[in-house]
């Protein structure tokens, strides 16, 4: 049921790939645009043209298939994971989730600090990269749960962590909602906190701050949302037809929502797009936002949440602490959405924390 998977691209879709990048029909850009219309165009060209010339995927192919990958089939739909065993046998396990528009790689450089004391579980989201494109509807959060439950179950662990961002976030809660007596603790570094006007709940100055970025991204929807929540076929077809177009879309998403501070390379963006590009799965993944569930389950098991302060929502600490079971809560002085990939060392600090401290004696 489970089994070892090599990634292999053929090389005709990479030779598809740079004549497309070749053929690109730019538009224009008014003077002196800047990002007020979107993303720059010299700065896209120049991408481009590194993606064309300059970057390699083989050799990020040759670096990722050092990893153990494998596949197995849940619920008619093909999931791919990353397996890596901790030296210590007793090792608790942590399933590691991304968001949109990561992956699996968005966990790349927190698999060595946190594999010494965990064993991971690092999946593909089902419409995401190697775990391909959903073919039926209903493919939301808690289904996703699902599968993880069931994934777990078939590497043999009875008890297990769960931690992600983004989608990632919402999918681990879902997890511990659906399997609580098997998930010690969720661990997230994005955990949204709306409003409740009636609540009798004292706020610092910084958390009304935080509450107020909160309903401003409510009552201004981002544009990337609403295509993909209301019509992600009709993007997914200028994604999936133009390379530069993915390419725009998703730098965009890492050029705003990084911290200055805490860039994330062009290689590892280029990586991150690739994925998407050639496995076809941009339309598939955009099926989340529209098929994503508005309200789960409360999560019943302990919470640890990691507050980073260029992310594009806060969490506000009095209100989250009203629906979880907060035992742990980091104010990270750096980073922004992809916490893995901008402050990973920091972030593996706090993870090991919290689910070898906070909730190792439940």
């Amino acid at each position: 049921m489970i089994k070892p998977f090599r990634i292999d691209i053929p090389q005709a879709d990479l030779d598809d790939l740079n004549d497309r990048l070749t053929r690109t029909r730019w538009p224009n850009e008014v003077a002196d645009a800047g990002w007020d219309y979107g993303f720059p165009l010299a700065r896209l060209k120049e991408l481009a043209e590194y993606w064309r010339t300059g970057y390699d995927w083989r050799a990020h192919e040759a670096e990722l298939n050092e990893l153990p990958h494998f596949t197995t089939e849940i619920d008619g739909q093909n999931i791919h994971f990353v397996h890596v065993r901790s030296a210590k046998p007793d090792a608790l396990a942590l399933v590691l989730t991304h968001g949109w528009p990561g992956s699996f790689l968005e966990f790349l450089d927190v698999i060595e600090p946190l594999s010494r004391d965990f064993h991971l579980v690092i999946p593909s989201i089902p419409g995401y990269g190697f775990s391909g494109p959903t073919h039926e509807r209903g493919w939301d959060i808690v289904r996703i749960a699902r599968a993880w439950a069931e994934l777990m179950r078939r590497l043999g662990y009875e008890r297990y962590g769960a931690q992600g961002g983004d989608f990632g976030s919402g999918i681990s809660m879902a997890l511990g909602a659906v399997a609580p007596e098997q998930v010690v603790g969720v661990h997230v570094n994005y955990l949204p906190t709306r409003p409740v006007p009636d609540a009798d709940i004292a706020l610092s100055e910084a958390d009304e701050a935080r509450l107020d970025k909160v309903r401003q991204l409510m009552a201004n929807r981002p544009p990337y949302q609403a295509l993909q929540a209301a019509t992600p076929q009709t993007i997914g077809y200028a994604l999936t037809d133009s390379p530069v177009g993915q390419l725009a879309w998703i730098a965009e998403r890492f050029a705003q929502w990084t911290d200055p501070r805490t860039p994330i390379d062009d290689e590892r963006m280029l990586t991150d797009i690739s994925l998407y590009w050639l496995t076809a799965t941009a339309a598939s993944s955009a099926r989340l936002h529209h098929d994503a569930p508005r309200r789960i389950e409360p999560c019943p098991v302990p919470i640890g949440v990691a507050v980073l302060p260029h992310d594009i929502t806060q969490s506000v600490r009095p209100l989250a602490e009203r629906l979880y079971d907060v035992r742990h809560w980091s104010e990270f002085e750096r980073g922004g959405h992809f916490a893995a990939m901008e402050v990973p060392d920091l972030l593996a600090e706090h993870v090991r924390d919290f689910f070898l401290t906070r909730v190792a004696s439940d």
